[in-house]
């Protein structure tokens, strides 16, 4: 019996659900693999729904079970958090969970921090460099991304791959990155790889477009508007919003003028819609990385599901 569990898929696929259910059933606890979910007050655009974390029926019978989580809602919004706090973060949590004899039960979407902390990156602390950033400044993407890629091609990286470099920010912290490791070889911090039963949320291609879609016009229904204005007027600057990607930064460029709402929803659709098939290019590159996914269909029952779980882990 492996020591965790991980449950991964694209973006609707059904993945808290499920792994809440399951964690009913072996008394687990969750961590989360979301790079957004870790930031407070950022609620309706990461898709946080804690009300997931409340299972109803365990086993046939009526009763509510709370879930244990760990690392959302952790670190302010604003701030920039990264892998390398995410690979700590997620060992610490790891770790306290198994000394009390509990299943840890990973769970999220973002391909990067999952394979970093299933693989045991060996990853170093990044300083910021201005001098590098001025001459990125005002760069596009595609030109971000060509740079990226010479550098990868350099230093033999499989970081920073599309799925999580998605905007200018995100592509300049990348070379940021990349450049520093380039030219300051330096010993890294090491942990170590983590055994797990890896399960994949499988989607049929348009019935993830169709759940999507209903559910960004649910969020725009539930306020995610109003929260991403909420966060604006805490004090929060917009570009820091915007390098956080798809609903906040297309919804915050809604607010600011940049875009008109119908254009806000159609590009943030589309653009929903591109990150769910890269996260898929992500976790099919993992398969050829060495990973073993099991994928469940995601349309089967929650109770089919959990069980093909089980007979998998035992």
């Amino acid at each position: 019996m492996q020591q965790m569990i991980t449950i991964l898929g694209p973006t609707a696929s059904g993945k808290t659900p499920l792994a809440t259910a399951l964690a009913a059933r072996i008394g687990g606890e969750i961590i989360s693999a979301d790079s957004r979910q870790v930031y407070r007050r950022m609620d309706i655009g990461t898709g946080k729904d804690l009300d997931d974390y409340v299972v109803s029926e365990v086993r046939g019978t009526r009763c509510e079970v709370r879930i244990p989580y760990h690392l959302i809602d952790i670190c302010e919004p604003g701030t920039k958090y990264n892998l390398f706090q995410y690979q700590q973060d997620f060992y610490d949590a790891y770790q306290d969970i198994r000394s009390r004899g509990v299943t840890p039960i990973l769970c999220g979407g973002t391909g990067l921090y999952i394979e970093a902390v299933l693989k045991g990156y060996h990853l170093s602390p990044v300083p910021q460099n201005p001098e590098l950033r001025a001459t990125l400044e005002g760069k596009s993407l595609e030109e971000l991304t060509q740079m990226l890629k010479e550098l990868k091609a350099q230093t033999g990286s499989t970081m920073h791959n599309k799925t999580d470099v998605d905007s200018c920010q995100r592509a300049i912290r990348a070379i940021e990155i990349e450049t520093y490791n380039l030219k300051h070889p330096m010993p890294r911090r090491e942990l170590p790889a983590v055994s797990s039963l890896i399960i994949g949320v499988d989607i049929d291609r348009e019935l993830r477009r169709q759940k999507i879609t209903r559910r960004l016009k649910a969020r725009l229904d539930e306020g995610m508007v109003d929260e991403v204005r909420r966060l604006l007027d805490e004090g929060i600057p917009a570009e820091d919003l915007i390098y956080y990607g798809l609903e906040y930064k297309f919804v915050t460029e809604y607010i600011i003028g940049r875009l008109s709402y119908d254009e806000m929803f159609r590009q943030l659709e589309i653009a929903i819609h591109q990150f769910a098939k890269r996260q898929m290019t992500w976790f099919r590159g993992m398969e050829r990385r060495g990973f073993r996914i099991h994928w469940i269909d995601a349309t089967l029952p929650m109770e089919e599901k959990v069980n093909k779980i089980l007979q998998l882990w035992q």
